[in-house]
């Protein structure tokens, strides 16, 4: 058993869950899919939407070096262009289909510890493939909940391309609320904390809340030493700190919902709790925090008004994750989802089944009146969030996946879908998940747009994606053939660009689809047998 006082700053959760030992979810060691990258490649007639919010154009040729875009020329005609004026070592034909830059994930989980509860845990390969397969090239890994170590390595193996993974940001957990690990007692413990977890390599900092002095001084810390933050502003925490309150003490951005509703607060500072509440109750926790929004300030009202523009004058960034509540308006929709039955790993469903202690596994009671409460906060939030986005706010894309029915890849494209729910016209969707997120990660000048010098991040579609977000689930859609009298399943993600490094999006789902069949078979591949091949 590893001692707690000898545990590196960033791992302290992952060695509670891991009791000392090596970490549950094993790592990703070699690359087995992917070709390139190309000393050049190229792109050819292909129908651009280049992540800025402007309409598509094309026919264009798209050229590559080393892994950067090095030219973007219109084609006359949807031939090959001049192929004998700009020879590549690789081509992909584009004629009639569209490019986007690859997605970002603002907030995600390389694998849950939590499903060891239920079973064996996927390998982290099965997380990247599904990402992949999904068109998402970055992730924004909040809280590195297997150890800032365990994350380290993974992200400089993404880096290097040595894994099949999308470009990985380690956000550490910081240890500050008595409901999951807290070391963290005052508020120079904590500026120490966070200055030897930059010195360790963090990119930014998770925070779930902490006493207010703390919060204030880690922040302002954060600030001074470069590290950008967001915060899941629990409801042990909130009450003391909305997420104005910690947005005007310099965080970057609020996860989820929690502390908005308590923002928009008029007549209350706590929430209306049944007086039998209990948080530990996750029945409790979900089906209450449902009924926020309509004890809040009313849109269009003063207060509303008051609200959004204080949030607009800070530059304040919102990641609502819809997608990782969305079965609390229709569990069995979410629950009836095509993809469970071939990409859902069987460890996952059994934790997300009805049962006591599980984080998110809640259903033991779910009743009608939970889903029509779930309607109207989603009503709500979602008017907030999209008058935000049309003051000028930022609203980024992330999944929240790997709980509620929700499982990685799937979630995301789920959370594009809601996005235009909204009220995101889908250029503004397609926005939000790729230049929006790449400007929350600081990252604005390497990717989330297609143009000169940025760093060739791109999806190849078959389907033009504004036209159905469907089409970008790994299953698919269902259409109808007319000329055949059949259903058919339309996808419309041909190949993931990261790096310059091309994967067949096919080949990626055919090896999740084995790799789930493996587990409901309680075959475990030898490569993830051993515990020994998760160490450090």
């Amino acid at each position: 058993m590893t001692d707690q006082a000898t545990t590196l700053p960033g791992d302290e959760l992952a060695v509670i869950r891991n009791k000392g030992e090596a970490p549950i979810v094993p790592k990703a060691t070699s690359r087995d899919r992917g070709i390139g990258p190309f000393k050049r490649l190229a792109l050819r007639s292909a129908i651009v939407i280049d992540g800025t919010g402007a309409p598509p154009i094309g026919p264009v040729d798209i050229i590559v070096e080393n892994g950067r875009i090095v030219s973007i020329k219109k084609v006359v005609g949807y031939g090959y262009g001049d192929k004998a004026g700009e020879p590549a070592d690789h081509e992909i034909d584009c004629r009639g289909k569209w490019v986007t830059p690859g997605f970002v994930d603002c907030h995600a989980h390389a694998g849950v510890a939590y499903h060891s509860a239920n079973g064996w845990v996927p390998p982290v390969d099965y997380v990247y493939k599904l990402w992949l397969a999904h068109g998402v090239t970055t992730v924004r890994e909040m809280g590195s909940m297997n150890g800032l170590s365990w994350m380290l390595d993974q992200k400089q193996r993404a880096a290097d391309n040595s894994i099949a993974a999308p470009r990985l940001l380690a956000y550490a957990y910081f240890p500050a609320v008595n409901d999951m690990v807290k070391t963290i007692y005052t508020p120079e413990q904590g500026r120490t904390w966070l200055r030897q977890v930059k010195e360790r390599g963090a990119d930014g900092i998770k925070f779930f809340g902490a006493p207010p002095a703390i919060m204030e001084a880690a922040l302002d810390e954060c600030k001074t030493i470069g590290l950008r933050t967001g915060c899941h502003h629990a409801q042990m925490a909130v009450s003391r700190m909305n997420a104005l309150t910690t947005a005007k003490w310099g965080l970057t951005s609020a996860e989820h919902y929690y502390g908005l509703p308590e923002a928009l607060f008029e007549d209350r500072v706590v929430q209306n709790f049944p007086l039998d509440y209990n948080y530990t109750d996750e029945y409790f926790r979900f089906s209450v925090s449902g009924q926020m929004f309509k004890q809040g300030a009313e849109p269009g009202s003063a207060k509303w008004n008051e609200v959004l523009e204080q949030f607009l004058e800070i530059g304040f960034t919102f990641v609502p994750t819809f997608t990782i509540y969305d079965a609390n308006r229709d569990l069995m929709r979410a629950r009836q989802a095509y993809w469970h039955k071939e990409y859902t790993w069987k460890s996952m469903w059994d934790y997300f089944t009805p049962q006591r202690g599980g984080h998110g596994s809640y259903w033991y009671r779910w009743s009608t009146q939970n889903e029509i409460e779930w309607k109207e906060n989603y009503r709500l939030w979602m008017a907030f969030i999209n008058e935000y986005k049309n003051r000028g706010g930022r609203v980024c894309t992330g999944s929240d996946s790997g709980f509620i029915y929700q499982i990685f890849g799937f979630g995301y494209v789920r959370e594009l879908e809601l996005l235009q729910e909204a009220g995101f016209h889908p250029l503004e969707v397609i926005r939000s998940a790729t230049s929006q997120g790449a400007a929350l990660c600081g990252l604005q000048d390497e990717i989330g747009t297609i143009d000169v010098g940025m760093r060739a991040d791109m999806l190849v579609h078959n389907h033009n994606p504004l036209t159905d977000f469907k089409l970008l689930y790994g299953t698919g859609a269902m259409r109808f053939n007319d000329a055949t009298n059949a259903v058919e399943w339309h996808r419309g993600l041909k190949f993931t660009i990261k790096d310059g490094i091309i994967y067949d999006t096919e080949e990626l789902l055919a090896d999740v689809r084995d790799l789930v069949k493996a587990s409901w078979e309680s075959d475990v591949p030898e490569k993830y047998a051993s515990k020994d091949a998760a160490a450090p």
